[in-house]
């Protein structure tokens, strides 16, 4: 095959591929921030993985432990029998993230990805409650399997599953119906079955930051007051930490802000910290109901995944990483204020950490601005109901240098706005 030949993903992959679409180059080799396309060509990236690589590209550490693993004949598929990696990950992340939060979850590993974790806490909670009916909220988005696409907030994605899909009620999330109490009042009703015809849910489960939704961020005390109804009904809260959790919001777990305890807990992305799928379901230790081989799946012992993933707890070690992104976080929240001063199509921007939304006026500017991005060097992606949104998510360990340079290019991006409409509108031939 020709070095260049783009033949073979036209001939053979499925037309459901979308990233390539938008980044139509064959990418070969990454380190840290930065990713570079079989031609040499540079990307500094603030897509990361879709969140499933906070900590970067080939971070050395990490990819010191997995070739020192490999290389010494590391057993490599395990399903749930117990091995050397698996009790190496489960003792540090007790020791180096349950235990000083005052956590005590059991830990099932359910599959190798996000939509994994979902499907186990979803069952999980049906059966510890005997409840059917899962309140999720607007713009929501939990994964592309059947029960987690119950939940989703977009109708476009509900619709592609091609069979009816149920169990689930909508709750206005943070902010979305303006007034906060209007939706936590509606919520408290459902809850206590008062006239709403619901009948009293297992769960409810949300996102502290609904990356893919928009970047709509929960404020603390929305999320406490949905926590505190929770208790009150004897509801379980599920709080769906896969993009957004492994640091993204600063603390290890983005509901850490909030003061808040969720029955059940999911992780995926990050957590191997290379990339490699590894998916976690944390629960109570009295919802561990479950009898052996109940719930189960041929890849939930990833080894690998967990020897990476033992070597990132050791960059939460301390509180220094926590610091970094909170301090990068400010200085892309310092230039989106500019940002939206100066520029007239920018409606709203908003985060927490190192993820945060530019909101657009039309959705055909947000797509304007990635492709602008990635001609000049810059990995971005548009999310929200209409793509309206575009989404910043670069690596933890991005230096600050790199990051201004990216919100430069970004800057740049934006900047040619005026000159993309006037030629959409045909004022330039």
């Amino acid at each position: 095959m020709e070095h260049n030949e783009m033949n073979v993903f036209e001939d053979l992959e499925s037309e459901v591929r979308s990233y390539c679409r938008a980044w139509p180059v064959v990418f070969d080799r990454a380190q840290g921030s930065w990713i570079y396309d079989e031609e040499g060509n540079a990307y500094l990236d603030f897509f990361a993985g879709a969140g499933a690589l906070n900590y970067g590209h080939n971070h050395p550490a990490l990819k010191a432990a997995l070739v020192g693993y490999l290389e010494r004949d590391g057993v490599s598929h395990t399903l749930d029998m117990f091995s050397v990696a698996k009790r190496d990950f489960l003792a540090g992340f007790q020791s180096t993230i349950l235990k000083p939060r005052g956590l005590h979850y059991r830990v099932q590993f359910p599959g190798p990805a996000g939509a994994n974790a979902v499907e186990a806490a979803l069952k999980l909670a049906r059966k510890a409650t005997g409840r059917e009916n899962i309140v999720s909220f607007t713009n929501a988005f939990h994964g592309v399997t059947l029960g987690a696409l119950a939940l989703a907030g977009n109708t476009g994605r509900r619709a592609s599953a091609g069979t009816v899909i149920g169990g689930q009620i909508v709750m206005p999330f943070d902010g979305y119906l303006g007034s906060d109490d209007a939706g936590l009042h509606w919520l408290e009703a459902t809850l206590a079955e008062r006239g709403t015809g619901f009948t009293r849910p297992a769960a409810v489960i949300m996102e502290t930051v609904q990356a893919d939704g928009g970047v709509n961020v929960a404020g603390p005390e929305w999320l406490c007051s949905v926590s505190a109804l929770c208790r009150a009904y004897d509801v379980l809260l599920i709080v769906d930490d896969i993009q957004v959790g492994c640091g993204r919001t600063g603390a290890f777990f983005s509901f850490e802000e909030a003061g808040i305890f969720p029955d059940i807990v999911t992780l995926s992305k990050s957590i191997s910290g290379y990339g490699l799928p590894l998916a976690l379901t944390l629960f109570s230790p009295e919802l561990d109901v479950w009898s052996p081989g109940e719930h189960n799946g041929t890849f939930r012992g990833p080894n690998p995944a967990f020897v990476t993933a033992t070597a990132a707890l050791e960059l939460w070690a301390d509180g220094t990483l926590a610091a970094e992104t909170t301090a990068r976080g400010r200085v892309v929240e310092d230039f989106l204020k500019e940002l939206r001063t100066a520029v007239g199509s920018v409606t709203d921007c908003r985060g927490r950490g190192l993820i945060w939304g530019i909101e657009f006026a039309e959705p055909w500017m947000a797509a304007e601005v990635c492709a602008r991005a990635f001609t000049a060097g810059l990995l971005v992606e548009s999310v929200g109901p209409a793509d309206e949104v575009v989404k910043l998510s670069p690596p933890l360990t991005i230096s600050v240098a790199e990051l201004k340079k990216g919100l430069g290019i970004l800057a740049d991006a934006i900047g040619t706005l005026p000159a993309a409409r006037a030629e959409k509108e045909g004022g330039v031939r």
